[in-house]
């Protein structure tokens, strides 16, 4: 089975090597990375990741801002996109966890009973009180999420779904495909959420623009999590804001994004399964001696830009602020305000 994994990437260069091995371990069998404008060794990795056949590295071809889109769309003409059986669109911070069978994408599929699309729910791991940056696997450092049915004051979350090739396709969004409107209903694709059970009919057909990318978790991840690492440590997530221009005076902080997914409520060990072989094959990975020693100077460069970040008083500001910000998700703050049960 082919499985080709399509993501975009800006400055993740300590995270590459990580993303792509456990990604390997579930059945990748081929990588699309497209980047751009990237200042930390990325690019750098990459190619020389490639040269040895283990990715295919792109420029990313958008014109305007949205990268991303922009480059599914052109993914979908790519030989590696073409000969794959299955498609998995996804980012650098997300970790699918399968809980069934060898914890396999194939063992995911058998146990959704091969439809034509696999929708999985996020699960958002919290920063769990991590400061400083470690060249340490993100999966062992991140071990709390908020109640994975309930995501601040919503039990519909996010997806991002796996794609088989004969998907009656329109395009690939970011995070669950299109498929024609013109198709007869006798036709529409037998898409599944982690649990194997049919999607709901308005997040199949994307009748309601709420539910066009998400749907209820509750009971919907018997086979399959997503773990989304958004945050990471406070020094990675200061770097992940920096946007090339680090005079921030001018502009206010808002620190909405980060405690809606720094909820540490709910403790999640069960990726742990999969670190004794990451392990083993991030040791293989770096036994080239030209690709441990681009990583370490990822790693380097991630390390530097924190440190320029932070001798600009917004970034101090900003660190400071997120250091002392409540656990507690905006929406659910608020609701214990109305009941009178603030502290």
């Amino acid at each position: 089975m082919r499985i080709t994994a399509v993501t975009c990437v800006k400055n993740e260069g300590p995270f590459l090597l990580e993303w792509i091995a456990f990604n390997r371990l579930l059945g990748v069998t081929d990588f699309l990375f497209y980047s751009n404008d990237c200042t930390d060794g990325t690019a750098e990795l990459l190619d020389a990741l490639a040269s040895r056949g283990l990715l295919t590295h792109l420029p990313n071809p958008a014109q305007g801002r949205n990268y991303q889109m922009e480059a599914l769309k052109v993914a979908r003409q790519h030989p590696l996109i073409q000969k794959a059986d299955w498609a998995w669109v996804a980012d650098v911070d997300e970790f699918l966890n399968i809980h069934v069978g060898d914890h396999s994408i194939p063992a995911l599929i058998e146990a959704c009973g091969d439809p034509q699309a696999i929708s999985v729910n996020f699960q958002f791991f919290a920063n769990d009180g991590v400061e400083r940056f470690e060249d340490q696997p993100v999966i062992s450092q991140f071990t709390h999420s908020h109640n994975p049915d309930i995501w601040c004051d919503e039990t519909a979350i996010e997806v991002k779904t796996l794609v088989r090739q004969d998907f009656p396709l329109q395009y690939y969004g970011a995070h669950r495909p299109f498929f024609k409107k013109s198709i007869p209903k006798s036709e529409y694709p037998r898409w599944s959420d982690g649990s194997g059970r049919a999607v709901q009919h308005r997040f199949l057909v994307a009748a309601n623009p709420r539910r066009i990318r998400k749907f209820p978790a509750q009971g919907s991840r018997d086979f399959a999590t997503l773990n989304h690492y958004a945050l990471r440590s406070l020094d990675s997530y200061l770097v992940k804001n920096d946007r090339g221009d680090v005079n921030r005076e001018n502009r206010a902080f808002d620190d909405s994004y980060w405690r809606e997914r720094n909820d540490p409520a709910y403790q999640d060990l069960s990726i742990a399964r999969y670190l004794p072989a990451l392990t083993e094959a991030l040791k293989a990975l770096k036994s080239d001696p030209e690709i441990a020693e681009l990583h370490r100077n990822a790693v380097r460069l991630h390390r530097e830009k924190r440190d320029i970040l932070l001798e600009h008083p917004s970034y101090q500001d900003m660190r400071d602020k997120l250091r002392q910000a409540s656990t507690l998700p905006p929406q659910e703050e608020a609701f214990l305000a109305e009941m009178g049960l603030s502290k």
